[in-house]
């Protein structure tokens, strides 16, 4: 349920995904669900099979076992865990965009002012005549995140955003998604292993090692015993934060409404 009581529309729906490569097991009836203006993020281990569940939800890999449904018409952003710019290749800034937004034939809606509008909102648009090859760690995801932007999506994954950027600028980028998500009303899909910041901003946490493991709201999951037996026994205290709700959530981790704001300590043995 959103904040004000209607029913969050489903974008992507993954039921009992399975999937084995060279006789191993990477993905063991997995489930996941992500609605219309959520953000859920994806934990779990190295190894996971957080990447390879996200390109199941993507149609690059078809699972062994298992559906996946999306809503019809559905336009998906997509920032990769890894994006190296060629030093080879003269590409800048707002071309890297521009080849984004026309990719699969589609036009640029808004023309100029999409781009100039997109570039301020990622905080690049000093950048837009800048090489992609000389951008710092921090540039360069905004950069791709911004061409995820230009496609209109109705949801976007991001599969370790802050991978390689400062802890600042994680705090940053991350605070950046909550913002896009609210501007945009688009669901997010976060992949990340940053337990100490990476649920602030995060509606439900679904943790996962090859299996679905728990899945619920943050301050559930970071107390869950499969939880605390994965990322250790402080793992709960590396995912405390304060975090001011507009709505609340049932012990499934479902937004449902709220009668006010709320503060809660995630993590913490009050909370």
């Amino acid at each position: 349920m959103s904040a004000d009581g209607t029913a969050l529309s489903a974008l992507v729906t993954a039921s009992g995904i399975s999937l084995r490569r060279d006789g191993q097991t990477l993905l063991d009836r997995v489930d996941v669900e992500i609605g219309a203006g959520e953000i859920v993020t994806l934990i779990g281990p190295n190894g996971a099979g957080k990447t390879t569940l996200i390109r199941v939800l993507l149609g690059v890999l078809a699972p062994d076992a298992g559906m996946v449904r999306r809503r019809p018409g559905l336009r998906i952003g997509y920032v990769p865990q890894r994006f190296e710019a060629d030093p080879v290749l003269p590409l800048t800034v707002e071309r890297f965009l521009m080849l984004g937004a026309r990719s699969g034939g589609r036009r640029l809606r808004g023309g100029r002012s999409a781009m100039d509008r997109t570039l301020k909102e990622t905080g690049i648009a000093a950048l837009s005549g800048a090489m992609l090859h000389t951008l710092s760690g921090g540039e360069l995801q905004r950069a791709v995140l911004a061409r995820a932007l230009l496609r209109e999506p109705d949801l976007l994954i991001l599969d370790e955003p802050v991978q390689g950027v400062d802890f600042s600028g994680q705090v940053e980028l991350y605070a950046l998604v909550e913002r896009i998500r609210k501007e945009h009303g688009c669901g997010v899909l976060m992949v990340s292993h940053d337990l100490h910041i990476v649920m602030r901003a995060t509606d439900r946490v679904v943790c996962i090692n090859r299996h679905l493991c728990c899945a619920g709201q943050p301050e559930a999951v970071s107390q869950h015993p499969e939880y605390v037996e994965l990322f250790g026994p402080g793992a709960h205290e590396l995912a405390v934060y304060s975090h001011v709700h507009d709505h609340a959530h049932d012990v499934a981790g479902h937004v449902v409404p709220a009668d006010g704001d709320e503060t809660s300590p995630v993590g913490s043995p009050d909370a």
